[in-house]
């Protein structure tokens, strides 16, 4: 018996095709499947500067991370002792969009408040 490559070769009717046989798992008719990886979590994370109100910081969180008041005053009080703060923890399109909405918000005030978006490693 011969092994042909059919893309090259066409076999005769006296000659027969055979695959080769499967080893492991597969042979067995068990297919090992991965398991998909879980969407990474990114932080919003607000940082310090001398010049942004403590009450816009505040505003924001309320309004843009829907954050109730007593929460969002702990994350600016965090913003402004340790220089930065946690918003919120989303996937990348949701984080990416509240960082360009406070971004755009803190622009149209004229304050420098910086946003990043960091990855959460797990």
């Amino acid at each position: 018996m011969k092994h042909m490559d059919a893309a090259t070769q066409t076999p005769r009717d006296d000659e027969l095709l055979t695959e080769k046989p499967r080893k492991g798992a597969t042979g067995r008719g068990l297919k090992r499947v991965r398991e998909p990886n879980k969407p990474s979590k990114f932080a919003v994370v607000l940082h310090n500067d001398d010049y942004t109100p403590m009450e816009f910081v505040v505003f924001v969180l309320q309004e843009i991370f829907h954050h109730p008041f007593d929460r969002a005053e702990r994350i600016m009080l965090s913003v402004h002792n340790d220089g930065v703060g946690v918003a919120g923890i989303y996937h990348f399109e949701i984080a990416e969009q509240k960082a360009y909405d406070t971004a755009e918000e803190a622009q149209q005030n004229q304050y420098p408040l910086k946003v990043t978006i960091e990855e959460i490693r797990q």
